[in-house]
């Protein structure tokens, strides 16, 4: 049987994008099967090749967010280089841009001239603060957004200030809502005549639309949720303890039934079979009773024997696992979660593998983030410049 094409096969997408948020939602589409041409200005390009821990000069990071893409440098300034991002756009079925709202404005290319250009065109718009309201031309990278979302006020311990996670969660969470709104909007069009439309993500709001139920929480019992580091309250017991060897376990034993079982597994039939403790809300009253307890069997076991007892009672738990745990995990390998690829020197490396897993049609990784404008002669002479036009246009700046 032939290979069935990706899902997002046939779809063009055009990225005006740097760093995460945008990249990182163009990036899920081009595993996916879109062709993603990332506009890059000549001049160094996405700042993200210079971020983090670099390779002959690239980051490792930048093989990885950018692949699947093509690059193509135009200089935005310049009245042809923004004719040829005019030309690709009138074919194109989405934008996904992150400049700070207003930008694209300036250039000439808001959504009243795109639209009018290409009909079906969607553009996705990921800013810190929205296209519209009092903030939205102030700057908001990630962080902010975490901040003034919620997520921040409540990382961390009770007795210290807030703290990040580990990663840039609040970009690559916008991102997951631009691709999201993408598809609705392709759906949209698919359905109602055609048209496309603006998806509008503020960086503060894709992650204040994950906050479960502060907002209730606030309106209805004037409740603040605090820090509380590792723990869950009104979620007992659910925390992080420490194995005789000095390594971490996570434990979720929150269900009735699941922590019936644990009990029973460490040997305190007392706490299993009593009644007060049945529910979810009697074991938040007596949360640190519950926690004293678990930690000092914890601390009783090696890693390996704490986790066969938790596996053997069906108790949901995971140690805190590195990067180096992952590597050798056989659920990561079995499920493929690494990808071997090979940097432009021929060195082989590993990427993170593809997400989600599609029984049909999956995606996949074609190749690694490109040298900057790698595929600017091409696309250009698909276009219909010729070789003397496109030296020209890079004689002059435009590319």
């Amino acid at each position: 049987m032939p290979t069935p094409s990706k899902p997002l096969a046939g779809l063009k997408v055009i990225e005006l994008g740097t760093l995460i948020a945008g990249p990182f939602a163009s990036r899920i589409c081009a595993e996916f099967g879109a062709e993603v041409i990332k506009v890059e200005s000549p001049d160094g390009g996405d700042p993200l090749r210079k971020w983090r821990k670099l390779y002959e000069g690239t980051s490792l990071w930048w093989f990885v967010q950018a692949r699947n893409k093509q690059s193509l440098t135009l200089n935005l300034k310049h009245a042809e280089g923004l004719d040829i991002l005019k030309k690709l756009l009138a074919e194109a079925d989405i934008l996904i841009e992150n400049f700070r709202p207003g930008v694209l404005e300036k250039l000439g290319l808001g959504w009243d001239v795109l639209h009018a250009l290409n009909p079906k065109l969607v553009m996705v718009r990921l800013s810190g603060f929205g296209q519209t309201g009092p903030m939205k031309d102030q700057p908001g990278f990630g962080a902010v957004g975490e901040s003034m979302g919620g997520l921040r006020y409540i990382t961390g311990f009770e007795d210290r200030p807030p703290v990040r996670t580990g990663i840039s969660i609040g970009d690559s969470i916008a991102a997951l809502w631009g691709v999201i709104g993408a598809l609705m909007a392709l759906r949209h069009r698919e359905v109602n005549g055609g048209q496309g439309q603006v998806v509008d993500v503020a960086l503060y709001e894709a992650i204040f639309a994950m906050m479960e139920s502060m907002v209730p929480e606030f309106d209805v019992f004037g409740f603040i949720r605090e820090r509380t580091g590792n723990i869950m309250p009104g979620i007992t017991p659910s925390s992080i303890h420490t194995s005789a060897d000095g390594k971490h376990v996570q434990i979720g034993a929150n269900g009735d039934a699941i922590f019936k079982r644990f009990m029973q597994a460490i040997g305190r039939d007392d706490l299993a079979d009593d009644p007060a403790l049945a529910s979810n809300d009697g074991r938040d009253l007596r949360r640190d009773e519950l926690y004293g307890v678990i930690d000092r069997w914890a601390r009783t076991l090696p890693l390996d024997a704490l986790m066969q007892v938790l596996n053997d009672a069906q108790v949901p738990a995971s140690r805190i696992y590195s990067a180096e745990d992952m590597f050798s995990d056989p659920q990561f390998l079995a499920r493929e979660m690494f990808l071997q690829a090979k940097l432009p020197d021929g060195k082989p490396f590993k990427m993170p593998g593809i997400v989600p897993k599609l029984s049909d049609t999956p995606g996949s990784s074609e190749w690694v983030g490109p040298e900057l404008g790698a595929h600017t002669d091409q696309l250009l002479a698909r276009l219909g410049y010729d070789a003397a036009a496109i030296a020209r246009l890079r004689a002059q700046g435009a590319v």
